[in-house]
């Protein structure tokens, strides 16, 4: 029971991770009905922009983790304004091929700035955890899953009560419709690359605050968020949570047990289990557990 417990606290701390990285996927495809590609390198630039606050600059850790989510929600904005803006009314195909030159173009200079060495983002976690039913509960866990609860429930509130927020569903809904009704579309998308940049900078703040720390390997985290979406439904706020719960708690589970069930399979198997999970719901629900039917894939 101890081992289930410990598993499934690893899990939700995978999917904290994943979901924020989900939701900005979500809002950027609801908003512009594309795939973006460039939120893995974005996230990277996120955990670096974080590092060298705390880091080499010595800001307070709180306050490095805002002004990297302000950083990166600028590279959003910058990212939408010059390469994705010219692209309106083109095939969704090209734009999404263009969110591929902007992942490379991002990714390559952080990579080299940050180089063969493990970075860390001055996290205040360090090792300190509790012992909750004979397992530890690390103090970096808690802290993730609460700041994703807490983000996807303002995330919530914003979508439902405010007007910009109502303007981003109208938009997402119908663009010439919006149009029709004064709503300044082209401030919507830049918005959604915005918001989907400041959770990508949370998102890989977490990533590299583990052991591993801050490397160009970090990437990966974000490119394994990316079947936490489809898995959910690409349209959808409610099944980009689901979706990376059960990728989340699907490779924790996975890394706990299959060594002694299934050991055939090699050592770090659990790390293409988010794609296997990915093919499964696909094979049964090809636009996702909650993606709408009509959904238009790039």
């Amino acid at each position: 029971m101890t081992t289930f417990l410990q598993a499934t606290i690893a899990g939700l701390s995978l999917a904290s991770i994943y979901a924020l990285l989900a939701l900005g996927f979500v809002i950027i495809y609801k908003a512009m009905q594309v795939v973006s590609f460039a939120h893995p390198a974005v996230m990277l630039f996120g955990a670096y922009m974080v590092s060298w606050f705390a880091v080499d600059l010595g800001v307070p850790f709180v306050l490095a983790v805002v002004l990297g989510a302000l950083a990166t929600a600028l590279l959003g904005y910058l990212s939408e304004r010059i390469a994705i803006r010219p692209m309106i009314g083109k095939p969704l195909f090209s734009i999404a091929i263009v969110t591929i030159g902007l992942d490379v173009v991002i990714r390559t200079p952080i990579n080299n700035l940050i180089g063969l060495d493990i970075r860390g983002v001055g996290s205040p976690w360090g090792f300190n955890s509790w012992t909750v039913g004979g397992a530890n509960l690390p103090h970096r866990s808690v802290a993730m899953i609460v700041t994703a609860l807490v983000i996807t429930l303002l995330l919530f509130l914003f979508f439902r009560y405010t007007r910009v927020g109502l303007a981003m569903r109208a938009t997402a809904m119908d663009q010439e419709v919006a149009l029709a009704q004064g709503i300044n579309v082209g401030r919507i998308f830049a918005l959604a690359w915005m918001m989907a940049g400041a959770m990508a900078a949370v998102a890989g703040m977490f990533a590299a605050s583990d052991l591993a720390g801050l490397s160009a390997s970090t990437y990966i985290v974000g490119i394994k968020a990316l079947p936490a979406i489809v898995v959910g439904g690409l349209d959808s706020i409610n099944g980009a949570v689901v979706g990376a719960l059960v990728v989340g708690l699907a490779e924790a589970y996975t890394a706990t047990y299959q060594s002694s069930a299934a050991p055939w399979l090699g050592s770090n198997f659990s790390q293409v289990v988010p794609y296997v999970v990915l093919l499964a719901v696909l094979l049964i629900r090809p636009y996702g557990l909650f993606g709408s039917a009509e959904v238009e894939r790039v």
